[in-house]
């Protein structure tokens, strides 16, 4: 099969000096899967736990994720990362669980945590082993995406872990990332299981751009270097992405790596407090992430101080209500999926726009400097039309709205911090001679001498049933 696969891969690179043109997909087609209409919500295992996420760990998450209120919000995928299987496959060629992590397999933990109301999910890579070490899924795409499918997997993470150079790379590990990824999305696709499928990789070490090709054969993928929790990591990864909107769509999704918010095991490892964010920064990271449209892929430890013991990091309950705010989700996963893009970027403070699929406007004002900063803009500026009554400003963290009567678009935001609008036009202005009807007597509730409607039909009535001075 591998000299099978080598001599067409050959044979395509000699088809066009014979005139003959190479099939290239349409790059504008989306994944058909009708999946990840939303950027993805969940969890996943590595950032906190790495090759140690065992089948109790993902058992208590599951737990958490329900009575925490995360699943309700919107937090759905438990995806566990590389080392989840054994060294070797069994004599017919299949992937194994790890029977000492996982000691009732996975299609039993699949069940438990569709059982909580959850999706779940598994990791595995386009190459002959992953990063890790354990059997990769090149050449046997078919086989593992029909394993997947029968053991109930909802997600898949694919982490591209070729070597940088490509001289280095072994066998098929050669032919093109889009290549090898389009072989497991069409595996997929075969299963008949609906399940997303999400690109790890290293874009600019590996000299991949995914977000290019990306929506044809995939639901979301990675556009930069894994990240830790630090605030730098965080600001690395918005940047990379703010030039990327117009790959993204409904289906398909730029990702900005696993979230921070809440994850204490970085900075724990490395004794660095700067390794995990502010609770300022989490509000920026959850922000940034919602106007983006990013995936929000929480790698915190999502459990219960009593089920993560005296090793664990469980998350605080400030952290969590990072992760809770429905108002900051419902931009995230707002219907319209049009990623939002940068109106200013400038000494550290930025303003962000995101279209709204009613109209609105949700405005980030970023303050990725070290000073507290005034940062403003205006709603012309965001995209929003002229309105002589106005704007409401409603502010997702403090939840509270005012009025901008001009348009400007304003707020002393802290180092790190964020300012989330959602920004609508006010309604026009009532004729303060308008009245009202009374729904019980039809009566015109301005109207004299008892007069109901039928008395005064022929005194310029409104057709909406509203009454005009009489």
């Amino acid at each position: 099969m591998r000299v099978l696969s080598r001599l067409l891969f050959a044979l395509s690179l000699m088809l066009p000096l014979f005139g003959v043109p190479l099939l290239t997909a349409d790059p504008a087609r989306a994944l058909d899967n009708h999946l990840a209409l939303t950027p993805p919500m969940g969890w996943n295992s590595w950032n906190t736990f790495g090759c140690n996420a065992t089948e109790q760990i993902v058992q208590d998450t599951a737990d958490f994720m329900v009575s925490s209120g995360m699943r309700d919000a919107g937090y759905q995928y438990l995806t566990i990362d590389d080392c989840w299987m054994e060294r070797s496959r069994d004599s017919a060629g299949r992937l194994v669980p790890d029977a000492t992590k996982y000691p009732h397999g996975l299609a039993e933990l699949a069940a438990y945590v569709h059982g909580k109301g959850l999706k779940f999910g598994v990791y595995e890579s386009p190459t002959y082993h992953t990063c890790q070490g354990f059997p990769g899924s090149l050449g046997q795409e078919q086989k593992d995406a029909d394993t997947f499918a029968s053991w109930g997997v909802d997600f898949l993470k694919y982490d591209n872990c070729t070597a940088s150079d490509p001289d280095q790379r072994p066998g098929d590990e050669k032919l093109p990332l889009e290549t090898r990824d389009r072989t497991m999305r069409d595996a997929l696709e075969r299963t008949g299981r609906p399940i997303v499928f999400s690109l790890s990789l290293q874009p600019a070490a590996q000299g991949e751009s995914p977000w290019e090709w990306g929506k044809s054969v995939a639901n979301m993928w990675r556009i930069d270097g894994d990240r830790d929790a630090s605030f730098d990591g965080l600001k690395r990864l918005i940047h990379t992405d703010l030039d990327k909107a117009k790959w993204a769509g409904p289906g398909g999704w730029n990702d900005i790596d696993m979230l921070g918010t809440g994850n204490y095991a970085f900075a724990s490892g490395s004794h660095d407090p700067t390794k995990r964010l502010t609770y300022d920064q989490e509000k920026s990271e959850l922000s940034v992430a919602a106007v983006l449209a990013a995936p929000l892929i929480s790698g915190a430890d999502l459990r219960t101080p009593a089920a993560a013991g005296s090793t664990g990091f469980p998350i605080s309950d400030q952290d969590l209500s990072v992760y809770l705010n429905k108002d900051v989700i419902a931009v995230n996963q707002d219907s319209r999926g049009e990623q939002g893009t940068a109106v200013t970027t400038e000494n550290g403070l930025n303003v962000l726009r995101r279209p709204l699929a009613n109209g609105d406007v949700a405005v980030a004002l970023f303050n990725e400097s070290s000073s507290q900063a005034v940062i403003s803009t205006t709603a012309a500026a965001v995209g929003l039309p002229a309105n002589s009554t106005g704007y409401h400003l409603n502010d997702l963290w403090a939840h509270s709205s005012q009025v901008s009567t001009d348009g400007t678009i304003s707020a002393t935001v802290p180092a790190g911090g964020t300012v989330l609008y959602r920004v609508s036009p006010r309604p026009p202005a009532t004729d303060p001679t308008d009245g009202l009807v009374s729904a019980q007597s039809g009566r015109c509730l301005d109207a004299g001498n008892h007069q109901t409607l039928s008395d005064v039909a022929a005194l310029r009535l409104f057709s909406s049933s509203r009454c005009q001075g009489l």
